[in-house]
């Protein structure tokens, strides 16, 4: 049997999750909630600061509870008489863009994917124009070729379809492109269904994720696709 060279299609494009993996929600979240009991301390400083934005964090849930339940929840155990929680709803939707914390080196590694060449794109879960407020907020949106939301697209992550609408978006390919995010099911595994490389950026929630590769920190993401493409020539 005469030996070949088989070429596989070099990686082209990066797609990333936002909450988690490029914005540091977590940390993001402590600030915001510390900053509005100092805003509106008038109307819920009868509550201990450490009480209220613990149990704030709590009932969010790392952003998989929508703020209206969290914030009914709070004025009915707090017993909130000078604010609603629809008034409290609509401070965080004004407010959380001016709190939002970016993973180390977000920009470094951003403006070395575009020097490679790199088309880059976002799928998020989430409220459409909340997300872009917050990814406008990190000053990231002008790296990005193709943003996809999901309340705008009206399907959401793990669906399969968002990524393959972000893929045609893009003009690429599932075998020409990685998906970056901290979810081992909404990310890793959603993306690599649809045949994409899952890149799992490490989060302290979840172990032995099965992934294409796992990532520390954002800087190593460019060397991942240096590695990804050097293997995709090999002798069969």
């Amino acid at each position: 049997m005469k030996l070949g060279r088989v070429y596989l299609k070099v990686i082209k494009a990066a797609l990333f999750d936002l909450d988690g993996t490029l914005l540091n929600r977590d940390e993001s979240v402590k600030m915001f909630i510390d900053r509005q009991y100092d805003r509106l301390n008038k109307l819920v400083g009868h509550i201990p600061k450490e009480k209220y934005v613990t149990r704030f964090i709590e009932l969010d849930n790392r952003g998989y509870v929508w703020k209206d339940k969290v914030y009914q929840q709070l004025v009915d155990e707090f017993n909130f008489a000078e604010i609603t929680w629809e008034e409290l709803l609509k401070d965080y939707t004004c407010e959380f863009k001016n709190n939002c914390v970016p993973f180390p080196n977000l920009t470094r590694m951003l403006e070395e994917l575009k020097s490679n060449n790199l088309m880059l794109g976002m799928i998020t879960n989430g409220y459409g124009q909340f997300q872009m407020d917050n990814i406008e907020a990190l000053g990231i949106d002008k790296y990005f070729d193709a943003i996809l939301v999901s309340e705008w697209e009206e399907i959401k992550k793990p669906d399969p379809q968002i990524f393959i609408r972000a893929l045609e978006k893009l003009n690429i390919s599932p075998n020409e492109s990685i998906f970056i995010g901290d979810h081992p099911e909404n990310d890793v595994k959603a993306a690599q269904i649809v045949g994409m490389k899952g890149i799992w950026k490490r989060d302290f929630q979840w172990n032995n994720v099965e992934a294409d590769s796992i990532v520390n920190d954002l800087v190593e993401i460019p060397l991942i696709i240096e590695k990804l493409n050097k293997t995709r020539s090999r002798v069969k």
